[in-house]
């Protein structure tokens, strides 16, 4: 935290939820939470009650740190409580999903045909000799096969893992190998931004050196051309034809469910792992608390299923509690900037949940694209990724929940597999930039580097006290990594270390300072980069920022900007009517008023785009490679490399 200067997070903005939201909320009463902390394992398994167990637990929560187990004994399976107890109601002809592919193509399947190709499918992997406990890899686009291909591996009990489309060869083949994965299913290709991503043509790269695959899985998406090259490869569609839905497994809370790799420190794959029983009853309560589900609502998560948010609130949470989801293939400006508020007016989406990156991107894109666009069936808006700084919140508040949506914004991770601290929209009130408090039945904390309690006002690192339901079980085929990587920060504690910064203000709110390596340190003085990024945000001219710190020879570090301008501000420099210097001072100024001199930058570079993970993240990692002239490292998890090189042409060679 800054010692000096005015602080950026606007914590006096309160915003109350609507009388309107208020009065039809899930969640109505703060009553819940003490109720949670009386108890916490009465409060989940009164919420597991929400789900269909063929066998009910001897007991809800084993603990032997840091292993649990939840539920213990207690037998289900997850795609059963996200497809086939829905057919026993009135949703048996609800929409499931909607589709719309990024060259406009559309589907619907409603519980009933989804039930029929999810048990199809997982009849033809047996078919294939997929057994229980067998890892299926699936690298597909955006389209209904890839939410199909997770529930039947779910429902015979083979645990999936989802590798992100934008993936290269080299990344799904180290993941596959990680896991050994028996089969992959995967697409001829899919659309982004007009243009054919060769996923097969990458699948077979991989395979050259993939030696535990037996059997590829071909979904024809783009409608090229092509030939199937050896016995292992089969059509998507041919395989299923002659298959009827076979019976779900029955499977214990504990079985796992899924593997999903995440960044680490290290050069190796970490596969982070995710049982049944806990996850589907974490993310089916965050799910209905956090955004309020309603039966009648059309709910749009628009993260990829190759990140843990498109498993747990586009796939799993939503169908478990019976919503109508819709999945969208593309990018958000495909053709024009406007295409999500499209969309939302077309489907009349009702929940939107999306990220930070995006909504900078949509406020550099400007507010012109929503003119004319009818939002109204909105009635709450989501974000998840990263800390949103208050600018963002403010204009998605304004522009497109138009005054009225209340904006929930999440905390939480791959390796929580939930919600962990989140707004109830019905009874919390809002202040940008906060995540607000922990949810029900969570046990969180700021802590110093002892592991005490901190005061509000001063930061500290945030830590889970407590196991919950979703957490990860461990890192696949590597339990040391998991124990030192998460619970060995602070000896004696058996404290689950996030790996985040975070401060308490005086009502208790969090706000997340980012990752405990994003913090500058000029001459004694710690300071978060979200901290010095807000303030670059908060000027009119600014759409995105990310600073690091440089080592500086006197100061110990120097505060270094990348900052991305909005278009009509490049567009005028362009035109010579203003310049990069009179920017670049402008921007200094602006951020030594709002924190003090010593957050002035050193440096600020402008940069047409930020170096990004597929999930919208950005890697400061990297441009500390860049300012230091250090080796870049793996870049495979970037959506964007051809920024990193840019950027490394421009300023690599520059003294910082």
């Amino acid at each position: 935290m800054a010692q000096s200067g005015k602080m950026v997070l606007p914590e006096e903005q309160v915003f109350y939820p609507p009388e309107r939201f208020v009065r039809q909320a899930n969640v109505k009463s703060r009553e819940i939470y003490a109720k949670a902390q009386a108890s916490p394992e009465l409060f989940w398994a009164l919420q597991a009650e929400r789900l269909e167990w063929f066998r009910k637990w001897d007991k809800v929560l084993e603990w032997e740190p840091p292993f649990a187990r939840w539920f213990v004994n207690a037998k289900l399976n997850v795609c059963y409580n996200c497809v086939d107890r829905h057919l026993k109601t009135w949703r048996r002809n609800k929409a499931a999903l909607l589709f719309e592919g990024e060259p406009g193509d559309k589907q619907v399947y409603t519980y009933w045909d989804l039930y029929q190709e999810v048990g199809r499918l997982a009849a033809a992997l047996q078919r294939l000799g997929v057994k229980k406990g067998d890892r299926v890899a699936i690298y597909l686009p955006m389209i209904p096969q890839l939410p199909i291909a997770m529930l039947a591996c779910a429902r015979i009990g083979a645990p999936h893992l989802v590798i992100f489309g934008g993936f290269s060869a080299e990344a799904l083949r180290d993941r596959i190998n990680d896991a050994g994965a028996k089969v992959l299913i995967t697409a001829d290709g899919g659309w982004r931004r007009g243009k054919v991503v060769p996923l097969l043509r990458n699948a077979r790269l991989a395979l050259d050196a993939t030696p535990s695959v037996e059997k590829v899985v071909v979904v024809q998406r783009v409608g090229q051309e092509m030939e199937l090259l050896s016995p292992t490869e089969c059509w998507y569609h041919e395989l299923l034809e002659e298959e009827t839905p076979c019976p779900p497994e029955e499977m214990d809370s504990e079985d796992m469910l899924f593997i999903l790799y995440t960044s680490g420190t290290t050069g190796r794959p970490k596969g982070v792992v995710h049982t049944s029983g806990g996850y589907l009853v974490g993310v089916t309560t965050t799910l209905h608390m956090t955004f309020d589900l309603k039966d009648e609502d059309v709910y749009w998560c628009t993260a990829d299923c190759g990140w843990i948010t498109g498993h747990s609130y586009l796939v799993y949470g939503p169908l478990a509690n019976g919503a109508t989801v819709l999945l969208y293939e593309g990018a958000p400006d495909w053709p024009r900037p406007d295409r999500f508020w499209q969309i939302i007016e077309r489907y009349g989406v009702t929940i939107f949940y999306t990220a930070p990156t995006a909504i900078r991107a949509f406020m550099r894109w400007g507010e012109q694209w929503l003119d004319g666009r009818n939002l109204s069936s909105l009635r709450l808006l989501g974000t998840v990724g990263e800390p949103i700084n208050p600018e963002a919140w403010l204009w998605f508040y304004q522009y497109v929940g138009q005054g009225r949506c209340p904006v929930v914004d999440t905390w939480w991770q791959t390796e929580t597999g939930m919600h962990i601290i989140a707004a109830l929209p019905g009874i919390t009130p809002l202040k940008p930039g906060s995540a607000t408090v922990p949810l029900p039945g969570l046990k969180v904390e700021v802590v110093d580097k002892e592991g005490n309690p901190v005061p509000p006002g001063q930061d500290g690192l945030l830590v889970l006290k407590e196991p919950w339901p979703a957490m990860m079980r461990t890192v696949y085929g590597d339990e040391e990594r998991y124990v030192q990587e998460y619970w060995s920060r602070f000896p004696g504690k058996w404290y689950y270390f996030a790996g985040d910064g975070a401060r308490k203000d005086n009502h208790h709110y969090l706000w997340i300072l980012g990752r405990v390596d994003d913090v500058v340190n000029v001459a004694g003085h710690r300071m978060s980069t979200m901290e010095l990024e807000s303030a670059l945000v908060e000027h009119p001219t600014v759409a995105e920022a990310a600073v690091i710190g440089k080592p500086h020879e006197i100061k110990g570090q120097a505060i270094v900007a990348f900052v991305t301008l909005k278009d009509e501000i490049f567009a005028a420099i362009k035109r010579g009517e203003w310049s990069w210097r009179e920017t670049e001072d402008e921007l200094k100024a602006h951020v030594t008023v709002k924190i003090g001199a010593i957050a002035r930058p050193d440096n600020i570079y402008f940069t047409a785009e930020l170096p990004k993970t597929r999930s919208g993240k950005i890697m400061r990692r990297l441009l500390r490679a860049i300012a230091e002239g250090k080796i870049l490292g793996d870049i495979s998890t970037l959506a964007n490399p051809e920024v990193i090189a840019e950027l490394k042409r421009r300023y690599g060679d520059q003294e910082v």
